[in-house]
């Protein structure tokens, strides 16, 4: 795949749309409403083991997004998104959801504020 704008928007897209799903799945009973209608609601328990990753992920491809918009400035955010992504889904996980809701909104404030830096960034042409 090529590092086109039309790329990076299709990137941030999907991306914001992931995250969207994720979030409006892990903190509105929507999910859960489709599960049970259509008979599988024994998997009810099991949805977030699988929201909050994706959740993650797809934040990872929001911030691999915003970087490729902003032409590139600094180094690639692709490993240590993905990385970082992981390690919150395994810290999650092992804390049994005690603080999903704090980390999830550290993410996402994380995310806004590397968007506030790649967009300086490309403003000035480097990141500072």
């Amino acid at each position: 795949m090529t590092d086109t704008p039309e790329n990076s928007d299709r990137l941030l897209k999907w991306g914001l749309g992931g995250a969207l799903f994720a979030a409006l799945c892990c903190f509105t009973p929507l999910l859960v409403v489709i599960v049970a209608g259509v008979g599988l609601s024994a998997l009810t328990g099991w949805l977030d083991y699988a929201l909050f990753p994706l959740l993650f992920f797809s934040l990872a491809v929001v911030a691999q997004a915003l970087w490729l918009r902003a032409g590139k400035p600094g180094p690639a955010p692709k490993l240590w998104a993905t990385g970082l992504a992981a390690a919150l889904s395994i810290l999650i996980i092992l804390l049994e959801f005690r603080f999903a809701i704090r980390i999830t909104i550290g993410v996402f404030a994380a995310t806004a504020l590397y968007a506030v830096l790649v967009n300086r960034a490309q403003k000035k042409g480097t990141l500072s």
